[in-house]
């Protein structure tokens, strides 16, 4: 076998989960792919020296982390809007413009985050971890501190772990880990209610959410959502909060008449979330951004909207939207 056969075989079976690492770490779906690449190519710049010192997969999580501390230096944190101000509650207000210049946060598909298993346990235990609620959280760490905090409690690894790949001690492990959790803390709740729906149940709110938008019905999509629902729409600045307000918003903006939308169900982020498809000026549905929700006693406690056609091939799925019978669900 050659050495690059050897490395291939070893090191390919870690891959979904450091993409997951540097999803965390980062909060971009893009630039963790890059810097996975990024962590392979020095892995395998440095394959010769290793000699299995440490385990292949220890090693792979401290090439992965230096590469993200490194990018970090010079990246801003990804907010969501909910993380740059206050939440509108005039329906009417004029909509902040789309602030490009903000590298906000995006979401990831379930499909890269768990393609590293198919044990429905792990996966559910592992959304917790992915959440957008958690990775905006992480956001407000330093990058040291996110790192440690990933390492320790998402991942698990022991503290003496977390030091060698830090190149530290484990009594600066142990205070950086303290310090990320009473920051965390801070920031208020950041984890979801994850029970969720049994699958048909969760399949009907999605259907009954994309006709709603479909057919303009805001009476109908009024009954899926909680009384306190939020809606904020990267890279969008404006946010809003509460039922009526939200239903309002849309009425007035996003749902001037039926058949304007069509949707197809995913998932990110360990949640379920729909890719959006808008009518355009030729009449076919082309990609226009993906929605991630979260649920709270079987109704939509917030959409987070991210209005970035890219992000649909990102999903896997096609840029002009197929009829339901031909999209793999």
């Amino acid at each position: 076998m050659t050495a690059a056969a050897e490395f291939a075989e070893l090191a390919d079976r870690y891959r979904p989960e450091l993409l997951a690492h540097c999803y965390r770490m980062l909060g971009s779906l893009h630039e963790s792919e890059d810097l996975v690449q990024e962590t392979y190519l020095r892995a395998w710049r440095y394959y010769d020296r290793f000699e299995g010192r440490s385990s292949v997969r220890l090693w792979l999580y401290k090439i992965a982390t230096t590469t993200c501390l490194t990018a970090l230096k010079t990246r801003a944190r990804r907010p969501l809007p909910s993380g740059l101000g206050a939440p509108s509650d005039d329906p009417g207000a004029t909509l902040a413009a789309p602030e490009s210049d903000i590298p906000w946060l995006q979401p990831a598909p379930d499909s890269l985050l768990h393609a590293s298993t198919a044990d429905p346990a792990a996966i559910v235990s592992g959304r917790s971890g992915v959440r957008l609620a958690f990775i905006a959280a992480l956001q407000q760490l330093s990058a040291r501190q996110r790192a440690v905090l990933i390492l320790r409690d998402v991942l698990g690894w022991h503290a003496k772990e977390v030091a060698e790949m830090l190149d530290t001690s484990v009594a600066a492990v142990n205070s950086a880990l303290q310090r990320a959790r009473g920051q965390l803390a801070q920031a208020g709740p950041v984890s979801d209610d994850l029970a969720e729906p049994a699958e048909p149940e969760l399949r009907s709110l999605l259907d009954r959410y994309a006709s709603a938008f479909e057919h303009s019905d805001v009476a109908a999509l009024a009954t899926l959502l909680r009384a306190d629902v939020e809606l904020e729409m990267p890279p969008i600045p404006t946010w809003f909060t509460g039922r009526d307000v939200v239903c309002a918003f849309l009425d007035r903006v996003v749902l001037p008449a039926p058949d304007h939308w069509r949707m197809t169900p995913t998932r990110a982020n360990g949640a379920p979330a729909v890719a959006v498809y808008q009518r355009a000026g030729d009449g076919l549905f082309r990609a226009y951004g993906v929605q991630v929700f979260s649920l709270i006693g079987g109704q939509i406690a917030r959409i987070n909207a991210f209005l970035d056609p890219g992000l649909v091939t990102a999903f896997g799925l096609p840029e002009v939207y197929a009829a339901p019978s031909a999209v793999r669900r």
